[in-house]
């Protein structure tokens, strides 16, 4: 028996892997989590699959489902949004489950930021604009953030940064970064990127918190903050440059 914890992308059906898509139609469990997994990835399951949304459940719960799959000889494919690298609560799952001696697999997913790109139509790194991306969030009840990881710090870099979970901070967000990047940097916030109600707002530092006012966001959303968001004059890479040679280019 085998856990495969799968990441499940961001929201839409088909933007899930063919190895993630395959491991849930051969596994006869499946744990989602309800409220942020899209049901319509349960369409991969295969039929009579017990089907249990987590989102109400807590860890011990959690683990007792592995348990009882474990003592059945069923494989359990346990969905989580995203990717599994960041945010995704698996590492304490995966520690009950060497606890028991289960065996697990992890399988990668198209995380949130990259659909969230997509659908902004940009690339985030932007040649002498913004070469690092920063991935991070603030604060909230179910973890806190060290003390040496706050925005004021990430953002005196002046990377381009991804901000998760952090819509009911945008106060905070506006009031830390205006300092470093100008109240005229570019803010873009993608909510529930690639689901059918997905929403873009654009503005600046100085005008994004009017903006979410007037469209209230509750949740599921990223904030982007940084130059590379709206650089149209900028050198392009060198990488295709005719008088470069590389060496796949063979040019003399």
């Amino acid at each position: 028996m085998t856990v495969h914890f799968i990441g499940a992308g961001p929201g839409a059906a088909d933007l899930i892997t063919v190895r993630g898509r395959d491991l849930i139609g051969n596994c006869p469990v499946c744990l989602y989590a309800g409220s942020i997994v899209s049901p319509d990835l349960l369409q991969y399951c295969p039929p009579g699959a017990r089907i249990i949304d987590t989102a109400p459940l807590s860890l011990d719960e959690i683990e007792a489902e592995y348990l009882r799959a474990a003592e059945a000889g069923e494989d359990v494919a346990r969905l989580h949004s995203g990717d599994l690298s960041v945010w995704s609560a698996v590492a304490e799952q995966v520690r009950r489950l060497e606890k028991h001696a289960i065996a697990y697999t992890m399988t990668p997913g198209v995380p949130a930021f990259a659909a969230a790109a997509a659908a902004l139509g940009r690339e985030l790194t932007i040649p002498a604009v913004a070469q690092s991306l920063v991935l991070t969030r603030v604060s909230g009840r179910a973890s806190p953030m060290p003390n040496e990881e706050t925005l004021a710090k990430f953002g005196a870099t002046g990377a381009t940064l991804a901000i998760h979970l952090a819509i009911h901070a945008l106060a905070e967000v506006v009031a830390d970064l205006t300092p470093l990047y100008g109240a005229d940097c570019p803010v873009a916030i993608v909510v529930k990127a690639t689901w059918a109600d997905e929403r873009i707002l654009r503005g600046t530092l100085a005008d994004i918190e009017e903006k979410v006012a007037a469209e209230p966001i509750e949740r599921t959303a990223i904030i982007f903050v940084g130059r590379s968001l709206a650089s149209e004059d900028f050198r392009e890479s060198s990488l295709y440059d005719p008088a470069y040679q590389r060496r796949f280019r063979g040019r003399e």
